[in-house]
C-alpha cells in the first residue's frame, strides 16, 4: 500500500460499512416483504383465489412482455399504465359504485356530497385494514369487495385478449391485439395485479402506511406520502448540501499537486507492437456499432409506437413486432454493445499489462469470447421474439424468451451465458493482470484496476439470485444489484481507473496523481453508490428504514459528479501536452461528454429522481426516462464509444480521424440527446408530476390524460431528436467501420516495432 495506505484502508473501510449495509437492508427485504397470502376468501369462506393462482399469474404478466408493457410498482415502461395504480383506482370505483347502487340504486358520481363523503370514509376503513391471517395464510374480503374484484378482472381479461370494444385502448397503450391470448392466462395475471394493489392499500401491521409506503398516490382512500417520506426527502437535501461542502473543502485544502513532468516525445503505445489478440479485437468494435446503430433505429421505431400504438406510418406492424418486443431489444441491445466497448478496451490492455505481448492461446480466447457474445445477442433476441409472439409454450418463456423484468429482459439461460461470457472474459483479464502484479514497482494503480475488473466480471451474477415466481420486492432488490451496483458502480471504478492506467502508461499523467485520484473516486462512488442502490426500492415493498438509509446515501452519489466539470478539463487538456495527442482528440472529447452527462444525467437529473417525496409523484413518469436516458447513454454509452475510438485508433495507427464526420457524429449525439429531452421527455414528464399531484398517478398514466392532443404533439415532436441524434450514430458508425475496411491504416504484421509512428 505504500504511501496510499490511508486510501486503502478507507476504501476497504468504506465497502466494509457500504456492503454491510446493503446486506442488512436485503434481510429486512426478505424478512418484510408483502405476504402473498395463502387464500384470498369472503367472510362466508369463498375462496377469490389462492397463492398458487397470484404466482401463476406472475408468471402471465412475465410472458406477456411483464416490465415492457406498462410498470408495477412504478417499475417498467411508460407508455400503458401502471397496472397497481390502475387496478387500485378501477377497484376502489367499482366497490363504490356497488356500494352507492345498493343504498341508492344510482352509480357513486350521481350521489350527494354527504353520501359521497359517508361512503368514502367505509371505503378507506375497509381498504386500509389488514385482515391477513398470519396464522392461516389468508386475506378475507368482503363480498362486495369480491365483487369490485371480480369486476375489475373482467376489464383486464378484456384489455389483454382482443374484445374489441377495446381495441382503441390498446393502441393508446401500444400493446398487440391479444397480448395474453390464454383466458386462464388473463384470468391469473388478474390475481397478481390485485395482489399488487392489496399490497399498495393495505396497512402494515400496526402502521398507519401501506407496504408500498403509500405508494401510489391514491386520493380515494387517502394513499399520500408519509411523514417519513417527507422528513427523509428534507434530509437527503441537507446531506447532499453538506457532502458538496465536504468535497469542496477537501478539494481546496486537501488536494495534493502532482508533477506530471514532460510528455513524452512519442506515444508510448505506438511504440508497443500490436499483438494477435489486439489485432484481433476489430471485430468487437464493428459489433459496437452494428449494434449501437441497430439500437437507434430500433428507438426510433419504440418511440413512434407512443404515437401511434400498433402501426408505423400506418403499417401494422404490431402482431409480429410489438412495442413490448422493440423495447427490450433496444435496452438489451444497449446493454450488449456498452459491454462489448468496455470488453475490447480491456481487452486491449492486456498484452500491455503483460510486457508488450500476449500470453499464451489469448487471440483463441477473444476469438471464443467475441462468438460467445455473438450467439448471445442472437439468441436472447430470438428467444425475446418466439415469447412475445407466443410460439414457444409459457413455461419455457422465462429460460429461452422473456423475463419480463427491465434491464434483465433476456431468457434466463441467455443470462446465464453472458454471466459465463463475463467470467471468461475475467479470466483473460488476468491472464495480464496477474504476472504484472507480480513485476517490481508501484502497483496500486494496477491492484485497483484489477479489483474492479473482478467486481466486473462476478457481480453480474447477482441477477441470477431470483428465480421465475421469486417475490417480487426480493427480485426487485436483486435485480438493482444489476442494474445499479454492477452498471453505476462497479463499472464506474472500472472506467475510471482504466483511463488512469492508461493516460499514465503513455506518460501524460503521473502515476503517482492516477493512484490517488482512482482511489479517492472509488472511495466517492462506493460511499454513496453501494447502499444507494436501496433508493430504487422506496415503494417496492420495503420498510422506512430502507426509505432512510436510501435516502441519505443516494444523495451522496451526486456528491462527486459536482466536480467532473475539472475532470471534463483535465482530460481536455491533456490534448496539449504533446503533439501526439491530436490524434487523440475525438476519444478524448468524448470522454468530455461523459463527465458533462454524468453531471447532469446521472447528477442533475438523477437527483431530481431521488429524494422520497419527489419519486412518490414521478415514479413510473417520463422524468424517469429524462434520468435513464441521459445517464445510460450520456455516461455509459459515451464512454463506450470512447473507449472504441481510442482502442480503434491503435488497431489502425495510420489512420486519421474525419473531422466533418466526427463532428457530425459527437455535435449530432449530444445535440439529439439535448432535444429528445428538452422538447419531449422532460416537458411530459413534468405534466404527469403535476397530474400525479394534483388527481393521482392513476391519472398521470391513464388514457384519458396521456391521449391529450398536447402529450401526442410533444411524443411527435421527438422525432426531431431523434433524427439529428440518429445522424451523429451513423457518422461514428461510418468511421469507425471505414478505419477498419482501411487495410493501409493498419500497422503491417511482419513491422515489429513502430518507431516510424507518430
Amino acid at each position: 500500500m505504500g504511501e496510499y495506505k490511508k486510501l486503502w484502508w478507507t476504501l476497504i473501510g468504506v465497502l466494509i460499512v457500504a456492503f454491510g449495509i446493503l446486506g442488512w437492508m436485503g434481510k429486512e427485504v426478505y424478512r418484510q416483504a408483502p405476504p402473498i397470502p395463502a387464500q384470498v376468501v369472503t367472510a362466508d369462506g369463498k375462496v377469490v383465489m389462492t397463492e398458487t393462482q397470484i404466482l401463476d399469474g406472475q408468471s402471465a404478466w412475465q410472458t406477456a412482455g411483464g416490465m415492457t408493457v406498462g410498470s408495477i410498482w412504478g417499475h417498467g415502461a411508460y407508455q400503458a399504465p401502471d397496472w397497481t395504480a390502475d387496478w387500485l383506482h378501477r377497484e376502489l370505483s367499482a366497490w363504490l359504485d356497488l356500494a352507492a347502487q345498493e343504498k341508492s340504486g344510482v352509480n357513486f358520481a350521481q350521489l350527494d356530497g354527504d353520501t359521497q363523503a359517508a361512503l368514502q370514509r367505509r371505503l378507506k376503513e375497509e381498504y386500509r385494514k389488514n385482515t391477513y391471517d398470519a396464522a392461516t395464510g389468508a386475506v378475507t374480503v368482503s363480498d362486495r369487495r369480491a365483487r369490485a374484484i371480480a369486476e375489475t378482472a373482467t376489464y383486464y381479461d378484456k384489455l389483454f385478449g382482443d374484445d374489441p370494444a377495446l381495441r382503441g385502448s390498446r393502441k393508446s397503450f401500444a400493446m398487440k391485439e391479444g397480448t395474453l391470448p390464454s383466458p386462464e392466462a388473463r384470468a391469473r395475471l388478474a390475481n397478481f395485479f390485485f395482489w399488487t394493489a392489496w399490497s399498495a392499500s393495505t396497512n402494515r401491521p400496526d402502521m398507519e402506511s401501506s407496504y408500498t409506503n403509500n405508494w401510489p398516490h391514491e386520493p380515494l382512500i387517502d394513499n399520500v406520502p408519509t411523514a417519513e417520506n417527507i422528513i427523509w426527502s428534507i434530509m437527503s437535501v441537507i446531506i447532499l448540501v453538506a457532502g458538496v461542502g465536504l468535497l469542496v473543502w477537501a478539494w481546496a485544502f486537501m488536494r495534493k499537486e502532482h508533477d506530471d513532468g514532460p510528455a513524452p516525445a512519442r506515444d508510448p503505445l505506438l511504440q508497443i507492437p500490436l499483438t494477435a489478440s489486439q489485432r484481433g479485437l476489430g471485430k468487437y468494435l464493428f459489433l459496437v456499432v452494428a449494434l449501437f446503430v441497430a439500437q437507434i433505429f430500433i428507438g426510433g421505431f419504440t418511440a413512434h409506437y407512443t404515437v401511434e400504438g400498433q402501426t408505423f406510418y400506418g403499417i401494422n406492424v404490431s402482431e409480429w413486432l410489438p412495442y413490448s418486443l422493440v423495447r427490450t431489444w433496444h435496452i438489451q441491445a444497449a446493454l450488449f454493445w456498452i459491454a462489448t466497448g468496455f470488453l475490447a478496451a480491456g481487452l486491449f490492455l492486456v498484452p500491455i499489462l503483460n510486457g508488450g505481448k500476449d500470453p499464451k492461446f489469448q487471440k483463441l480466447g477473444v476469438d471464443i469470447l467475441f462468438w460467445a457474445l455473438v450467439l448471445v445477442v442472437v439468441g436472447s433476441f430470438t428467444g425475446n421474439f418466439a415469447a412475445l409472439a407466443h410460439l414457444i409454450p409459457a413455461e419455457w418463456s422465462f429460460w429461452l424468451g422473456h423475463q419480463g423484468y427491465e434491464y434483465v429482459e433476456l431468457g434466463r439461460l441467455w443470462q446465464i451465458g453472458k454471466f459465463l461470457g463475463i467470467v471468461f472474459w475475467l479470466f483473460l483479464m488476468l491472464r495480464g493482470i496477474v504476472p504484472a502484479l507480480k513485476q517490481k514497482g508501484d502497483k496500486n494503480l494496477l491492484a485497483l484496476f484489477s479489483a474492479s475488473v473482478i467486481c466486473i466480471g462476478l457481480f453480474y451474477g447477482a441477477g441470477l439470485a431470483y428465480g421465475e415466481k421469486t417475490h417480487l420486492s426480493v427480485m426487485e432488490y436483486w435485480r438493482w444489484w444489476v442494474v445499479h451496483l454492477w452498471v453505476e458502480g462497479f463499472f464506474e471504478v472500472f472506467a475510471t481507473t482504466a483511463l488512469a492506467f492508461i493516460f499514465s502508461t503513455m506518460g501524460l499523467v503521473s502515476k503517482r496523481g492516477a493512484t490517488t485520484a482512482s482511489l479517492a473516486a472509488a472511495i466517492l462512488f462506493m460511499l454513496g453508490g453501494t447502499p444507494g442502490t436501496l433508493h430504487h426500492l422506496y415503494f417496492s415493498g420495503t420498510t422506512t428504514p430502507i426509505m432512510a438509509i436510501a435516502a441519505s446515501f443516494s444523495a451522496l452519489e451526486v456528491v462527486p459528479l459536482v466536480v467532473l466539470g475539472y475532470e471534463a478539463w483535465e482530460n481536455w487538456r491533456l490534448k496539449a501536452r504533446a503533439p501526439w495527442m491530436e490524434s487523440l482528440r475525438w476519444p478524448l472529447m468524448f470522454f468530455v461528454a461523459v463527465a458533462f452527462w454524468n453531471m447532469m444525467g446521472a447528477g442533475v437529473f438523477g437527483f431530481m429522481v431521488n429524494p422520497p417525496i419527489a419519486l412518490y409523484y414521478i415514479q413510473g413518469q417520463n422524468t424517469t426516462a429524462v434520468h435513464a436516458h441521459a445517464a445510460l447513454f450520456g455516461v455509459y454509452g459515451f464512454l463506450a464509444l470512447g473507449f472504441t475510438l481510442f482502442v480503434l485508433r491503435y488497431l489502425r495507427p495510420n489512420m486519421q480521424f474525419n473531422e466533418s464526420l466526427m463532428k457530425t457524429a459527437f455535435w449530432g449525439m449530444n445535440l439529439g440527446l439535448v432535444m429528445m429531452i428538452a422538447l419531449s421527455l422532460l416537458p411530459i414528464g413534468l405534466m404527469q408530476f403535476h397530474a400525479s399531484y394534483s388527481v393521482g398517478t392513476w391519472w398521470a398514466r391513464g388514457e384519458t390524460f396521456m391521449q391529450q392532443e398536447i402529450l401526442q404533439t410533444l411524443r411527435w415532436t421527438r422525432t426531431f431528436g431523434d433524427v439529428v441524434f440518429i445522424v451523429g450514430g451513423l457518422g461514428v458508425m461510418w468511421q469507425v467501420v471505414t478505419a477498419l475496411l482501411d487495410r493501409k491504416a493498419a500497422p503491417a504484421i511482419d513491422v515489429g516495432l513502430a518507431a516510424q509512428r507518430t
